[in-house]
Formats: structure tokens, C-alpha cells, sequence
């Protein structure tokens, strides 16, 4: 799951919990720390490559750091 990915490789840091829920109707949303970050659900359509990512980056703000940085 590249979301997954994304997220745990630049926040690992800061999330305590991440959630990714599949469904047999399509259904992918994505939970940091139970706050919905993504729904395809709720938008329509599968996210896009580092969507989820971008989503995160402006919830968390820029004065939290990517891991390593």
C-alpha cells in the first residue's frame, strides 16, 4: 500500500495510529490517529500517487519535520 508507506516512511514520528480500511464496495479510507485524511468514499475516486501524502503534510503543518530530516 503505497499510502501506508508514504505516510509511516516521512511520519513515522508523529503517528500513533494508522488505519486503512478496504471494502467489497470499493471502499479505501485512510485514518492517522482516528482524523479521516482520505475517502474514496467520500471523493469518488482511488487517491493518487502521494495524494494521501500531501494530505497529511497540510493537516500536521509545516512545522513538523519529516522523519530524518
Amino acid at each position: 500500500m503505497g499510502a501506508a508507506r508514504d505516510l509511516l516512511t516521512n511520519y513515522q514520528h508523529v503517528i500513533k495510529d494508522l488505519t486503512l480500511t478496504t471494502g467489497a464496495s470499493g471502499v479505501f479510507d485512510v485514518k492517522v490517529d482516528d482524523e479521516l485524511v482520505y475517502s474514496k468514499d467520500q471523493t469518488g475516486r482511488h487517491a493518487e500517487d502521494g495524494e494521501v501524502l500531501g494530505i497529511f503534510r497540510n493537516i500536521v503543518g509545516p512545522d513538523v519535520p519529516v522523519f530524518g530530516e
